[in-house]
């Protein structure tokens, strides 16, 4: 095993049995293509289910007498790719990421969609090594902090940003591309959002619907509304 591979089981709290597993959850496909090897996008499908599963637990346990209307949107707001990408970035993930050269000069291994995929894909390889116990400690540990910051169920951004801005005269809020890189399997969507005369704001998703209600997350936090 290489140093990056132990800096990084140090960092997550797990010594792999299966050291593979950790190399497969950190191959981007385009890497994977070129070096023979299994890339993470199967690790990436079986650690969203194993996310959910988690976060639905926690939420049932933390609050026993909220609707299932508010729990859905609790867990939404917590499994959400935005989310894994602040977890990812946590773990600076991105220097471990495994991609082509060309990718890597491309700066895939920053991008939210990328970086959202490899911390679905590492929750995956904890749990086929692990098992669910040392998949949930992990979420816990990351996921557990944004819970606690959550009082209430999250509104929707842009329905929240609509609301604002119309009970204020200012007019709907106007959400434009302004740009679109990456592959087609991992494409990343810039969207600025502009209101009357407010300073734009512009932010990316992994589509442009995530572009869009984060860009309209950011504006409510710039301008104190959340």
């Amino acid at each position: 095993m290489n140093d990056d591979l132990k800096k990084l089981e140090n960092r997550i709290g797990h010594r792999f049995s299966d050291v593979e597993l950790l190399v497969r959850a950190l191959t981007h496909s385009s890497a994977a293509v070129m070096a023979g090897v299994r890339d993470y996008e199967r690790l990436e499908f079986l650690g969203d289910r194993v996310l959910g599963l988690v976060i639905a637990d926690v939420l049932l346990m933390r609050f026993p007498s909220e609707p299932e209307g508010d729990l859905a949107v609790r867990l939404n707001a917590l499994v959400r790719a935005e989310t894994c990408t602040e977890v990812a970035r946590e773990l600076d993930l991105s220097a471990f990421v495994r991609l082509t050269p060309g990718e890597e000069k491309a700066g895939a291994g920053d991008r939210s969609s990328v970086l959202a995929d490899i911390c679905e894909a590492l929750i995956g390889a904890l749990y086929l090594d692990g098992g669910l116990e040392v998949a949930r400690l992990f979420v816990e540990r990351y996921w557990l902090s944004r819970l606690e910051g959550m009082k209430r169920p999250p509104r929707d951004a842009k329905t929240e940003l609509q609301e604002w801005a119309q009970s204020r005269k200012l007019g709907l809020p106007k959400y434009t591309e302004v740009s679109r890189s990456g592959p087609d399997h991992a494409p990343e969507f810039e969207v600025k959002v502009m209101i009357a005369d407010i300073a734009p704001v512009v932010a990316s998703g992994s589509s442009k619907r995530a572009a869009e209600q984060a860009a309209a997350e950011a504006m409510l936090l710039r301008e104190g509304l959340r």
